[in-house]
Formats: C-alpha cells, structure tokens, sequence
C-alpha cells in the first residue's frame, strides 16, 4: 500500500484564493470557508468532500480505494 498524501491545495473557484490544508482521516469534510472571499465550498454533485471536489489531492479514502467517505 502506498503512503497517504494528506496535503491538499484548495482552490476557492469564486476568488481563485489557493490555501494548503491538512487532510482529516478520521472524516470527510463537506463544508469548507474560503480564507479569501469567506464564501462557504461545498462538493461538486458526484463529490464526497470538498478536497475531491477543489483540492489538488484527493481525500484519504478515495487514495486508498476505499470510494467515498460520506
């Protein structure tokens, strides 16, 4: 089994605002608040969380084959 990235680079798609975020691996994180413009990211429909949905890496179950967190 290959190691966990849990990095991830969350781009804001209403500002453009890019923060690096630690992963959780014991949730999924649905809600999250951009540090630039405030607006609160969702999932994409089809999404588990929003690292899926706006990071640069995906969520800890999806990487290890485990499908959705949620």
């Amino acid at each position: 089994m290959s190691e966990l990235t849990l990095e991830s680079m969350i781009t804001c798609p209403e500002c453009g605002h890019q923060e690096l975020e630690i992963m959780p691996t014991d949730y999924c994180q649905f809600f999250y608040e951009c540090k630039g413009c405030r607006k609160v990211l969702r999932p994409k429909k089809g999404d588990c969380c929003v690292y899926c949905s706006f990071g640069s890496v995906a969520c800890p179950p999806i990487q290890q084959g485990e499908g959705c967190c949620g």
